[in-house]
């Protein structure tokens, strides 16, 4: 089944519109519908030429804690030679519009839209638009938990098409998971998978984790549980899930619905803040 792949292309809403909307931020939970990603919130990056990004998540006391996410826009002929400045973090890339040719220690690849690359600290990498259509993709980045013993992952590169969706038990496929790490694989420390329902499929009870999220709606809609709160979600919307945040949802019809789930995973919870 052939994939779709949502995303916003900025603007401006005209003078007319209500501004009464979905949009949300609370202490264990927030909501940035597509309609909030526009022209003026856009950022420019350093070394980043014929960019913008719009910033989904960044750490920040009371938000995300773990990981920073951003939606890229590279014009044709746009892109970075240095493009990550922190040798602590690693990445991972997600297209959803577009072509992006990126190097990955001296090794091209051309990402089309459903392309991923897993990219570990220090690595040096390099992406470009040499399309003639934007090309839009999905920026993960986390400080990686190095462990003595443990190996620092290899990078790698492959498709959504190319990665068979594991169900979920006792759900007859309504629910499954896109998994592009063994979870079983200590050496990484994070997942972004790719989490489908079919229609009328749920999460069926309330989980509450240690994980933290970031749930980008790649395709159709759904009712989502965060804490307390039932909130309808769609296509482009963005949501933050806070570590213990109870979650749920059901899929609302009449396609599939799809997002792309970052979550910190395979370390021990530490103790204490930095410098106490």
């Amino acid at each position: 089944m052939s994939q779709r792949y949502y995303v916003p292309t900025g603007g401006l809403p005209p003078q007319t519109q209500l501004t009464t909307d979905r949009a949300v931020f609370t202490e264990s939970y927030a909501v940035l519908p597509r309609g909030t990603m526009t022209d003026i919130v856009a950022s420019r990056l350093p070394f980043w030429s014929g960019t913008r990004a719009w910033v989904l998540a960044r750490p920040l006391s009371g938000f995300a804690e773990t990981f920073s996410q951003y939606l890229m826009e590279v014009s044709p002929g746009g892109g970075s030679d240095r493009p990550e400045p922190d040798s602590r973090a690693e990445g991972v890339l997600f297209v959803v519009g577009g072509e992006l040719h990126v190097t990955i220690d001296g090794a091209g690849h051309v990402l089309g839209e459903g392309g991923y690359a897993y990219v570990p600290p220090g690595t040096t990498w390099t992406a470009h638009n040499a399309g003639g259509a934007p090309a839009r993709f999905h920026w993960v980045r986390k400080i990686y938990d190095r462990v003595e013993g443990i190996a620092v992952p290899e990078p790698f590169v492959t498709h959504d098409r190319d990665v068979e969706p594991t169900p979920m038990p006792d759900t007859d496929g309504a629910w499954a998971t896109t998994r592009f790490v063994d979870p079983a694989d200590l050496r990484h420390d994070m997942h972004v998978s790719i989490v489908t329902f079919e229609p009328g499929g749920a999460i069926p009870f309330p989980e509450t984790h240690v994980m933290e999220h970031g749930l980008y709606i790649l395709e159709g809609k759904g009712v989502y549980l965060l804490n307390k709160d039932w909130v309808e979600v769609q296509e482009g919307d963005f949501l933050w899930l806070r570590a213990f945040c109870p979650q749920a949802c059901y899929a609302g019809g009449p396609g599939r619905f799809r997002y792309l789930l970052y979550k910190d995973v395979n370390r021990h919870a530490p103790l204490g803040h930095a410098g106490l």
